[in-house]
């Protein structure tokens, strides 16, 4: 029995395909390497393993795909958990970055960008991520997320410079003022979680001209920042005009990028809101 693992910060999808040909989803909390905590790892693989293999069969192999997974040590608390439910497995720790990839492409060649709560991309050629330009994170970069989104909307709306009925309604439904934006993004935790959970409310006024055109931005900075500068390098030049997307906020934003990636003679080929199953076909066509 084989385990395929994609975690993020706040979510783990679980699948394990079995010798028959069954395949059982799980979903847990999330396992980063910020999860230094072995306890907190053991109390979800208590739950985890038994829900995936309830008639206690070996697990032969764990893969595992996270972001953040850059070193062994930063894999330790995770592993050591893994060592401990599944003895027997050969467990390999893989990026979030290849996870989208795989799930995109396959062993193919493309480009890959994820634009989910923060942006990332690389060029994936024959199966090998050959090129990166670094995200940046929330403060320096991560073009094309919905934190970014929401950062511009918030950068208006301290300015004064929303148009008033959208302005109104954003208060009307969320209570938030000034200094309680000020507390959310300066003085309490997960500001890029904050800011990334108002661009549901930032599409859903599109219909206004100025909020249509920061949407726009949002999504064309990414692609003139990070997609677009792939085909310098590429081998395949027509590999690196393709663009796959894996994110939910990236498929949300599907037709806009489609609009945009016409400017710039990319086409957008794939869109897919998470990896899993994509990635779990990946696998078993590899097995």
């Amino acid at each position: 029995m084989k385990l395929i693992v994609e975690s993020g910060a706040t979510k783990t999808a679980w699948r394990a395909v079995h010798q028959d040909g069954r395949i059982v989803k799980y979903d847990s909390a999330g396992l980063s390497p910020t999860c230094t905590d072995i306890g907190h790892v053991n109390s979800i693989l208590r739950e985890a393993v038994p829900a995936l293999n309830p008639e206690g069969k070996v697990v032969e192999e764990v893969v595992f795909y996270g972001a953040g997974l850059v070193s062994s040590a930063s894999n330790s608390a995770i592993a050591d958990g893994f060592a401990l439910w599944c003895p027997f497995a050969e467990v390999s720790f893989h990026s979030d970055i290849l996870a989208a990839a795989r799930a995109l492409f396959g062993d193919g060649s493309g480009v890959v960008a994820i634009m989910g709560t923060g942006s990332n991309s690389c060029l994936y050629e024959d199966g090998q991520i050959v090129r990166n330009i670094r995200p940046g994170g929330y403060v320096l970069g991560d073009e094309g997320g919905a934190v970014t989104l929401g950062r511009m909307f918030l950068a208006d709306y301290v300015k004064g410079l929303l148009p008033e009925n959208v302005e109104k309604d954003f208060i009307r439904q969320t209570g938030l003022d000034y200094p309680a934006i000020v507390r959310k993004v300066y003085k309490e935790p997960s500001a890029s979680a904050f800011m990334a959970s108002l661009a549901p409310f930032v599409m859903s006024w599109t219909s206004e001209p100025q909020i249509r055109s920061m949407l726009q931005e949002c999504l064309e900075s990414f692609v003139r920042r990070a997609l677009v500068r792939y085909s310098e390098t590429a081998h395949d030049p027509v590999a690196a005009s393709r663009i796959g997307v894996v994110g939910s906020f990236g498929y949300a934003c599907r037709e806009y990028l489609h609009d945009i990636g016409r400017e710039y003679g990319l086409e957008f080929v794939k869109f897919v809101k998470s990896p899993i199953d994509e990635l779990t076909a990946y696998h078993i066509g590899n097995m």
